[in-house]
């Protein structure tokens, strides 16, 4: 049985944009070195800061293309802006997210890069 998420995946390895992220040896490297845990905290704290309000930020510029292993799940995930978020995954733009949300939105940056890594 397929879950949410490997259904998500279906549809994102579909796109040229989306499935052309992948994680590179330093990204790996970075995952073993801080642990799953630490990564799990990244993800909590960038979801939060980048994305919960939608009035903190301009929607689009908040998340780099590289630097971190999670940035790059959010561009592979289509979890990077606001604007992704309601064009994938049907996530109201403008409304501040709920706790649901932010911890789907979570799972699902792990997942990604469980599958990765």
């Amino acid at each position: 049985m397929k879950t949410d998420f490997e259904s998500i995946f279906e549809k994102l390895a579909r796109s040229k944009f989306r499935s052309s992220f992948k994680l590179k040896e330093k990204d790996k490297e970075h995952i073993k070195q801080k642990g799953w845990d630490v990564i799990e905290a990244h993800c909590r704290a960038f979801v939060a800061k980048k994305l919960k309000d939608p009035s903190k930020f301009v929607d689009g510029k908040q998340t780099p293309m590289r630097g971190h292993p999670v940035f790059v799940a959010q561009h592979a995930t289509a979890t990077c802006c606001r604007g992704c978020l309601q064009k994938w995954h049907r996530i109201e733009n403008l409304h501040i997210l709920t706790c649901e949300e932010e911890e789907w939105i979570t799972n699902l940056l792990l997942a990604w890069l469980k599958r990765q890594a």
